[in-house]
């Protein structure tokens, strides 16, 4: 078993959980609101703005040429590519103020780059790889034809083969990360896991609620 197939082991009951969560339902079948929808994906432009800068450090903490060429090109990736995708959605996500789950998973993932500990910078940049590509996957396997689908366009961006790459080879680097490092900066990588993980979990849930900031 490899150190990332651990992790997934270990946050199977959060991993349980989104799959329950109304929003990923709703979606799956079609009945999510539009509105509801929109919203989430302003939410998801304001986290890609941050995330970017994320993987950008990452890049700029890498001692191997192949890692460094996967933080940037996934950087890249996420400012242009993905953000093409919001905008079919949003034509002004700034108009939507970040919710207080976007800004503290953001802002935990920008304390990683701080903290110093590559590997568990790493680990926790690997659960908006791993559970999207997990998500999407199975969301176009069980709905098959997205011809008609109103969020064919999400569910194909994130159920895709390049994506699914794109996850291995993260898992691939935190893997290599873990047999590099000792145990305390293992168990660092545990919790980032862990702790991006559950914000997964939370960004879907609040986007449920249209989750906005109580004063």
């Amino acid at each position: 078993m490899t150190f990332t197939d651990e992790l997934w082991q270990a946050a199977a009951p959060v991993l349980e959980a989104i799959d329950l969560l109304p929003f990923l339902v709703a979606l799956e079948d079609g009945s999510l609101p539009q509105d509801l929808f929109d919203y989430y994906m302003a939410q998801d432009a304001h986290y890609l703005a941050s995330y970017g800068r994320v993987l950008a450090s990452a890049a700029g903490h890498a001692d191997k040429p192949d890692d460094l060429l996967f933080w940037t090109g996934s950087a890249a990736t996420a400012v242009s590519v993905e953000r093409q995708l919001h905008a079919t959605h949003v034509a002004d996500f700034t108009a939507v103020e970040a919710s207080p789950t976007c800004t503290a998973y953001t802002s935990y993932l920008l304390s990683l780059v701080t903290s110093g500990c590559y590997p568990a910078l790493v680990a926790g940049l690997l659960p908006c790889f791993w559970i999207y590509e997990d998500v999407g996957r199975r969301l176009k396997e069980r709905i098959g034809d997205l011809a008609g689908h109103p969020y064919a366009d999400w569910i194909g961006t994130y159920g895709a083969p390049d994506f699914a790459a794109a996850a291995g080879q993260a898992r691939a680097i935190v893997n290599r990360a873990a047999e590099q490092a000792g145990g305390a900066d293992r168990e660092r990588m545990r919790r980032a896991f862990a702790t991006a993980a559950r914000y997964e979990w939370m960004f879907w849930e609040s986007a449920w609620r249209r989750e906005r900031w109580p004063v």
